[in-house]
């Protein structure tokens, strides 16, 4: 018989409380983090006391607050990641080509998290950082993420997320977004046109490990007003797929980036 894993219940509680904040916009109340984190308020007000004297969170009245130390929690992982040499050695090498921005991003829950952009010097739409989260569904990186999963992942992904229309455009049913994620995988890249935010083109492609198994997607955005979806399919999915295929053969370099899903 498998004996459970060895867990530290407080410690779980207190990085739910800290999730809590930040989705609540980095601070709130005891009765909002609480509820937010699904903790009874005397537990979340324990954990809020801890990592206050930690100074992790601060307090002004009846508000807590993320404060700066809480960083210390991502700087190993964005080290591993090394953000930078992405956006020298690869991203700019797609920016400088194509005159568009170029992002590299990782799946988190029903999410991309933005691990490294770089952009061309003018007003976007949408301009991502370290950090940024959008839903996967919406974006040309998140389906080809999900279309790198397992498909009893995406199954669950599917029946557990709520897709909710940002655009007109925006492709909410669920049988439609299934198919979309399985024409993805068969052709190796994404290109989603307005659904995020009008204005807003991006086409993606996976970047794998050594087994063949997706651990991130870079990507080639613009405005609408600039190019289409065909021209950046024409003119720039060779080059993506190109610096693609170089950055999974500098993964070992990247520790950050071989740690995505497992099947």
């Amino acid at each position: 018989m498998t004996r459970p894993r060895e867990t530290i219940t407080g410690l779980a509680r207190g990085l739910g409380v800290i999730r809590a904040l930040g989705a609540l916009g980095a601070s709130g109340t005891l009765a909002q983090i609480a509820q937010r984190a699904e903790l009874h308020p005397a537990v979340a007000r324990r954990c809020l006391h801890t990592l206050e004297d930690m100074e992790y969170v601060g307090r002004n009245g009846r508000q807590f607050f993320l404060r700066p130390r809480i960083l210390e929690l991502s700087v190993a992982y964005l080290d591993a990641v090394d953000s930078e040499a992405l956006v020298r050695d690869y991203l700019s090498e797609i920016m400088v080509a194509s005159g568009h921005s170029a992002s590299l991003t990782v799946l988190d829950g029903q999410d991309i998290v933005y691990l490294a952009h770089v952009g061309p010097r003018r007003v976007l739409r949408l301009e991502a950082s370290i950090g940024t989260r959008y839903p996967a569904y919406a974006t040309s990186m998140g389906r080809v993420l999900l279309a790198g999963l397992p498909q009893a992942d995406v199954v669950t992904y599917l029946a557990t997320a709520e897709p909710k229309v940002l655009t007109p455009r925006t492709v909410v049913d669920r049988g439609e977004l299934a198919e979309i994620i399985e024409a993805v995988r068969r052709n190796g890249y994404s290109c989603v046109e307005d659904e995020l935010a009008i204005g807003v083109v991006a086409i993606a492609v996976p970047v794998v490990d050594r087994s063949g198994r997706t651990v991130a997607a870079i990507n080639c955005s613009a405005q609408t007003g600039e190019t289409s979806s065909k021209e950046l399919i024409d003119k720039h999915l060779a080059s993506l797929r190109d610096v693609a295929r170089r950055m999974s053969s500098a993964l070992p370099h990247f520790p950050g980036l071989t740690n995505g899903p497992r099947e």
